[in-house]
């Protein structure tokens, strides 16, 4: 019973909402990358982050590399690490939202 009146009213959403002009709530094509796409990026410029951090580092060991170059490397690994950690806990805590979502 339940049902039927829950798919009556998307139904009903729908239909109106397609009236208008603004789409209902049925899946729809988005440009840009998709949500995984984006974290695979975001991963993927983190350890390149690190990468270049550390081949600095190395280098600055070494003897051969300007101080400036590595600070910056330093920095700039530090705020993709801050960023990352911030993309983590907001996952975190949608998935937490979602949990406690009644059924």
């Amino acid at each position: 019973m339940a049902d039927s009146t829950i798919n009556a009213a998307l139904n009903a959403y729908n239909n109106a909402a397609k009236a208008l002009g603004t789409g209902g709530m049925e899946a729809r094509e988005t440009e840009g990358p998709s949500f995984s796409e984006l974290l695979q990026n975001i991963k993927t410029d983190a350890v390149q982050a690190g990468k270049n951090d550390e081949k600095q580092s190395m280098l600055a060991a070494a003897g051969q590399a300007n101080v400036t170059d590595v600070v910056t490397a330093v920095s700039a690994a530090e705020v993709t690490l801050q960023a990352v950690t911030a993309v983590r806990d907001r996952v975190i805590s949608a998935y937490q939202e979602i949990m406690r979502m009644p059924i």
